[in-house]
């Protein structure tokens, strides 16, 4: 049989409760709503932009990837040169 577990009890509404509590949380949630919607009128104005953060993120996951991969390797032969 199922167990009717209480509102009070979900580890999601106490940390929500919390973060509704603090003064500030209102304002980080509405401040990247505000710089979402001037980006999106920002590309439909100058759709050269789009082009751009692509360009960008396309970068910095290549770097991103490179530095993963440098890590791997050397992650690789730190476990293949322990001694027994």
């Amino acid at each position: 049989m199922e167990e009717k577990i209480s509102i009070s009890t979900c580890p999601m509404a106490k940390a929500c409760k919390g973060m509704t509590e603090k003064p500030r949380t209102r304002l980080w949630m509405i401040v990247p709503g505000l710089i979402f919607v001037a980006l999106g009128i920002a590309i439909i104005l100058y759709p050269q932009i789009l082009v751009w953060l692509v360009a960008i993120a396309l970068i910095v996951m290549g770097f991103a990837m490179l530095m993963m991969a440098n890590f791997m390797r050397g992650f690789g032969k730190g476990i293949h040169n322990r001694p027994a």
